[in-house]
């Protein structure tokens, strides 16, 4: 029944994108094929989030072999670590054909291709499929924020480009040698990721391997120093690409380095984790520092949004249960949490066509249930207790402090500073005196209320009991690291007493 899942799920959505792009169709019947084709796949998203057993294998998986003498498939499964990823990337879309409008079916077209490579992306179990479907949603990204972006286009989408492409050819290097090695090891070719985690690396073309894949996926969480092209991208890209790039393709860096990294290169990764951590955390605080000084909402909630990474980024370079687990859990609360922050940012720009932070002020006066849902997702967002955001830093922090107390501190540090932006930012566009701009700005209509109403709801009940979603991927999070760790990081850890901690805690 459901053999093929993932497949329609990958493909319904880039088919639908080709169609709208060939087919003569108006942007308002292009921008209603992508609404109705993102809410087929939160449908069969669900399905799968209803009948995901989180066992800790691979589920709803497919295989076809595609090149059998060199040992590339097309091989898709979702398992605990793939399966938050996946419904992040299956249930957020409908809200940005709702909410945003546009004078071009074009960017509705890359929308929707760029929906199913994500799909593709994460559900990929072949390294070689994964690289496709990696690169193939890079290139909606570079058209919508090359064709459609701000004055600044051309420059912000050079330099994600020149990124984006180094990477991937350190990437595509660091594959080929995987494969070569697995060939030499057992005679026979194989991508598939679990094969390849039974791979003997060690050395230094596996020490080089290791810091291709690390730098390829570095860019793109993206991880302190390599998180330059952020900035002028977020800011310089429609409100669209820069919720695709946020909410969900910054997450599938992180994904990747727990999915294809962690476990082929478990020493590698033992031996650098420290300075990971450290970088992470110099992250954390150098965009969170910068975020503070931003007068452009857009570009504040950029170097927000790229501190937040660097604490997912740190769970897992701690290497321990509640750490990587938090990691998986955060990864869907920040998705939900930025991609609301910038869909609401959109409709501000839309409205009063500025998004500058001092041409704003007592929006809650005239639309607070516009101010209620952005003050939800932004307290999800700094982690406060009884929202989804908590229950990720928490256990990201509770694993740093058992990685390395420094590290902990300086992550907590760094959470201190993000309230405190954040709050200011609020303080200073809800609160204060109405401007010329914000006089005549109305509330959500029922429609817009409706699209993001359940992702709101769904913050809350993330926050207030996690113990569902933990359960789904908590199982796979402890296999991961059984797998991986060396005597000198062995698992110690219990699922259950984390859990009993973090009800308490709520």
């Amino acid at each position: 029944m459901y053999e093929n899942i993932l497949t329609v799920m990958i493909f319904l959505p880039i088919l639908a994108g080709f169609g709208v792009l060939v087919l003569p169709m108006k942007n308002e019947a292009a921008r209603a094929v992508g609404l109705v084709a993102a809410i087929l796949v939160v449908i069969l998203g669900l399905r799968i989030f209803f009948n995901f057993a989180g066992t800790g294998g691979f589920e709803f998986t497919e295989r076809v072999e595609l090149f059998e003498s060199v040992g590339i498939s097309y091989s898709l499964g979702v398992d605990g670590i793939s399966f938050l990823v996946l419904m992040a990337g299956a249930c957020l879309f409908p809200m940005a054909y709702l909410l945003l409008t546009t004078k071009n079916k074009g960017y509705y077209a890359n929308m929707l291709i760029a929906q199913g490579a994500m799909i593709g992306a994460i559900a990929a179990t072949d390294m070689i499929l994964f690289y496709v479907f990696w690169e193939v949603m890079l290139l909606p990204i570079f058209f919508m924020i090359g064709l459609y972006g701000g004055p600044s286009r051309l420059h912000a989408t050079l330099k994600i480009t020149l990124y984006t492409i180094a990477g991937s050819l350190f990437m595509l290097a660091a594959i080929i040698y995987i494969g070569v090695v697995y060939h030499y090891q057992t005679g026979s070719w194989s991508f598939n990721i679990t094969d390849l985690m039974a791979l003997n690396l060690a050395g230094g073309p596996a020490t080089a391997a290791f810091i291709f894949f690390m730098f390829a996926f570095a860019i793109k969480i993206p991880l302190f120093p390599f998180h330059t092209w952020l900035p002028d991208a977020y800011t310089e890209a429609p409100t669209a690409a820069t919720f695709l790039l946020s909410a969900i393709m910054a997450k599938i860096g992180v994904y990747a380095v727990i999915r294809f990294v962690l476990p082929i290169f478990a020493e590698e990764f033992a031996r650098f984790a420290l300075l990971l951590a450290y970088s992470g955390v110099i992250g954390m605080m150098y965009c969170g520092i910068a975020a503070i000084a931003q007068k452009d909402f857009k570009r504040m909630l950029a170097f927000s949004s790229a501190s937040h990474m660097g604490i997912i980024a740190l769970g897992i370079f701690c290497m321990n249960l509640q750490a990587l687990t938090g990691t998986l859990y955060q990864i869907v609360a920040h998705a939900t949490s930025t991609g609301v922050l910038f869909l609401l940012l959109g409709i501000i720009e839309e409205r009063m066509d500025t998004r500058t932070i001092g041409d704003l002020g007592g929006i809650a006066y005239k639309a607070p249930i516009f101010a209620t849902f952005f003050a939800v997702a932004m307290l999800a967002s700094v982690g406060l207790p009884g929202t989804s955001g908590f229950i990720g830093e928490f256990l990201i922090i509770l694993g740093a402090v058992k990685f390395n107390i420094t590290i902990g501190v300086l992550a907590g540090t760094t959470l201190i500073i993000g309230v405190c932006y954040m709050l200011w930012m609020f303080q200073r566009v809800f609160f204060e005196k109405l401007t010329e701009k914000t006089e005549k700005f109305t509330d959500l209509s029922p429609i817009e209320t409706l699209t993001i109403l359940p992702i709101v709801v769904l913050i809350i009940v993330m926050g207030i009991y996690p113990q569902p979603f933990l359960d789904k991927v908590a199982p796979a999070a402890k296999q991961q690291l059984a797998q991986v760790l060396t005597e000198q990081h062995q698992v110690a850890d219990s699922a259950d007493p984390l859990m009993e901690q973090i009800e308490q805690k709520n």
